[in-house]
């Protein structure tokens, strides 16, 4: 582990490898040299990790995030260094029609995960476990950003799961397991690969593309904070490195990371169309949000990158404007080729 750079010839098991950022970070790590294998549910082929051509660069194994044997088997035989936890049911709609399969995913499939890294402690030297900031709940707009030692205390579905989950992270770090583990509580990501079209972005920009037409969910008063994938990726790799590194000085910690730029969603439709060049449907889309409500969902989130500064120096490098660019070039890529299939 860690010849010639830290990643080079390190095995590293991602779990929601197949999803948006897993993907990402798998293409990342590729790039450093890594060993990368991805746990998968199945071997679905529109997404990042296909579209990219890095299926074939990794090793995938197809299985379930509950089935603790399967996950000890891949630790121990694969002699995985370090695991990045990403998988997760990230759908809002989903976790409240169906809490349950959410639960089981998210809370269940963390803690058997971590069950089958506790039988290999002298194997496994790094832990990252991806919580997110819903885990921490509404606070009021005068208490933004939200901080690492803010409580947590969610209240709908999937801000529920991933508190349970990162609550159980910390857990394992705690004196009684030792684990090297850190949970990250990132604001929203978005980039290249993000293909969970119930999210407001890759929603909003494939229909400022032209391809559908956008619903609006609320009135677009909510606050968020976006962060560029790639900034992401680069400061999951900082993490990893220094716990396996130094688990002493930093495991068991929570690293928020966001821009610190709050912005509404109907800002970030706005620019969205206006980016896109179709100002003309965002009119149409800012007379259908007024006539909506926002219901089931936080009112204000956003995050600043204080800690993760001081520990690793690291800040965004992308500013909204310059991440969307690029997002938007990707997406025109991406819907030539998903248009011109499905019309055949």
């Amino acid at each position: 582990m860690g010849k010639n750079g830290f990643w080079r010839g390190t095995n590293v098991l991602i779990t929601g490898i197949n999803g948006f950022i897993g993907g990402n970070l798998a293409q990342g790590l590729l790039g450093k040299g890594a060993n990368v294998f991805g746990l998968i549910r199945n071997r679905k082929q529109d997404t990042f990790l296909y579209f990219e051509d890095l299926a074939s660069k990794i090793t995938l194994i197809e299985g379930d995030l509950c089935d603790q044997e399967l996950l000890s088997r891949i630790i121990s035989e694969e002699q995985i260094h370090c695991v990045f936890h990403l998988a997760a049911q990230v759908e809002v709609g989903v976790a409240a029609a169906n809490p349950r399969l959410t639960f089981e995913t998210n809370v269940r499939g963390t803690y058997t995960l971590l069950e089958a890294v506790r039988r290999f402690p002298l194997t496994v030297k790094a832990v990252v476990v991806a919580s997110s900031d819903k885990a921490y709940g509404s606070y009021g707009r005068d208490q933004m950003p939200y901080k690492e030692n803010y409580p947590l205390k969610p209240r709908y579905p999937y801000d529920t799961s991933k508190a349970c989950a990162d609550m159980i992270a910390q857990a394992y770090a705690s004196e009684i397991y030792k684990l090297p583990i850190v949970v990250t509580r990132f604001c929203n990501i978005y980039g290249p690969g993000q293909l969970n079209f119930s999210a407001i972005m890759p929603d909003a920009i494939t229909s400022a593309l032209g391809y559908t037409q956008f619903v609006p969910r609320g009135d677009g008063s909510q606050v968020r904070d976006f962060i560029y994938i790639e900034d992401v990726v680069g400061l999951y790799l900082l993490i990893g490195e220094a716990l396996a590194q130094d688990p002493q000085k930093i495991s068991g910690q929570v690293f928020n990371a966001g821009t610190n730029s709050p912005i509404s969603v109907r800002e970030v439709l706005k620019l969205i169309y206006s980016v896109a060049g179709n100002k003309k449907d965002f009119a149409q889309v800012s007379a259908a949000m007024r006539r909506r409500r926002t219901t089931g969902e936080i009112d204000c989130q956003y995050m600043d990158f204080e800690k993760v500064n001081k520990y690793f120096g690291w800040k965004p490098r992308h500013g909204f404007k310059d991440g969307l660019k690029k997002t938007l070039a990707w997406f025109r890529r991406y819907n030539e080729h998903r248009f011109k299939n499905a019309s055949r």
